[in-house]
């Protein structure tokens, strides 16, 4: 009989605590972004992408999406795309956290407006809102701000999350997640990627969530149905065995640099994740032989089997060009990048150790499609095996292309719900 009471208090407690915490924490960030500024360029970028705030001249009825930066953006899009050319007369707001987002995509043809999302307070969740006015809101992913969820969830502004995905290390299934879970009934509607995270939502009562699967399957299926070409990489790789290395960090290319500099039949092609004079000036000291994109692009004369793309925006694209593929980021707390670029094109993937919070990067290993390297021998050994075993490459491959078929169709579901329940109005 006492304990119910108990957990009560012991939960407000918590919830009054967490609430402070992450005000604080607000603030706080935002103060050494400011501090950051002063030196680093990104951090001014986010600071002055911050200093007007934004501004509507349109009475037109908007949808909004936020995204936390660029991976959000490209596994949003699918949705945003389809939403757009259902419903035209609704003019989009497309909002990012991350300058690494707003910077490439504030000229996004189908966004009427590209803004920086200004920090979560009270005072600004307020005035965004009523400045912007949705008539629905879609979270792409995560990012639970808990100041502007609040506020659309108490003027009835139908909001969704899509392709969410949870894990049980997260905040909102530990003893002290009371405010996190609160974030969540925010949402009138959660879809996440897999039934595991249905089944995490449940145990702490949220029942609104649903398994749609992830846009990104649709996303990358779309890309690769464009079959984009790049005469400058198909000179380059002369149909030769060529490894795609996409977005590296130095962890990855110090794994990759003992095979290529021992092997120079294979070709190697490498974007890294930065592309600041500093690291490229480092990867043209790693690989000393190798020649950047914007130099080969000039004349295709060089002999060169290691090319380093100086640009972004040629990644998904690359791929194509690819016998395998190796994905950067395994060596990082964050983990790795996107498996599913490679994947649709029916390559074989390589990556680092830290990919297991990735579902469809941890399907692909169980599939036998996919390898985790944790060493330059593991590495040289695993692709050794591709190398002398056509047939092996074919068939490995063949998995990886099925399997991203098999997952396409959230975008479907996502605008059926929205259609079928006239949350938007032709």
């Amino acid at each position: 009989m006492i304990k119910r009471p108990i957990e009560c208090i012991f939960e407000d407690n918590f919830y009054i605590l967490n609430r402070f915490f992450y005000d604080f924490f607000i603030h706080f960030y935002s103060f050494i972004i400011g501090l950051a500024s002063i030196w680093n360029p990104k951090a001014r970028l986010w600071v002055d992408g911050r200093k007007h705030f934004p501004v509507f001249n349109s009475e037109k009825k908007k949808i909004w999406f936020h995204c936390a930066s660029l991976g959000e953006f490209e596994q949003g899009r699918p949705v945003l795309e389809a939403l757009k050319d259902k419903f035209p007369q609704y003019e989009i707001v497309l909002s990012f956290f991350s300058p690494s987002g707003y910077e490439i995509r504030k000229n996004y043809p189908l966004a009427d407006h590209v803004i920086y999302l200004p920090i979560d307070t009270p005072k600004n969740a307020q005035k965004l809102i009523e400045t912007i006015n949705p008539a629905l809101v879609i979270w792409v992913k995560y990012e639970y701000w808990f100041h502007y969820l609040s506020q659309l969830k108490s003027k009835n502004i139908p909001v969704i999350l899509i392709s969410g995905i949870f894990r049980r290390s997260q905040p909102f299934f530990k003893p002290y997640g009371g405010f996190w879970k609160n974030i969540l009934k925010s949402f009138n509607l959660i879809y996440v990627q897999d039934d595991t995270s249905v089944q995490l939502l449940k145990e702490i009562g949220i029942t609104n969530a649903a398994i749609s699967g992830d846009t990104r399957f649709d996303r990358v299926y779309a890309i690769a149905a464009e079959n984009k070409t790049l005469p400058e990489i198909a000179a380059f790789t002369k149909n030769d065995f060529t490894v795609v290395a996409g977005s590296t960090w130095e962890e990855d290319e110090n794994l990759l640099a003992p095979f290529i500099q021992k092997n120079n039949s294979v070709k190697f092609i490498i974007a890294p994740h930065e592309i600041s004079p500093s690291n490229l000036n480092r990867l043209k000291a790693t690989f000393q032989n190798a020649i950047f994109y914007s130099e080969w692009k000039k004349d295709m004369t060089s002999s060169s089997h290691v090319l380093i793309i100086d640009n972004i925006g040629m990644l998904s694209a690359l791929y194509k060009y690819a016998s395998v593929a190796f994905i950067g980021g395994g060596f990082n707390k964050s983990g790795i990048h996107n498996t599913l670029e490679a994947a649709v094109y029916g390559k074989p993937v390589f990556f680092g150790p830290n990919f297991k919070k990735f579902a469809e990067a941890a399907a692909l290993v169980e599939k036998g499609a996919a390898y985790s390297v944790a060493s330059p021998s593991e590495f040289n050994k695993g692709l050794a095996l591709f190398v002398q075993d056509e047939n092996k490459l074919l068939a490995t491959g063949k998995v990886s292309g099925e399997f991203v078929k098999s997952k396409i169709g959230a975008t479907h579901i996502v605008v059926n719900y929205i259609t079928e329940n006239r949350l938007l109005i032709n």
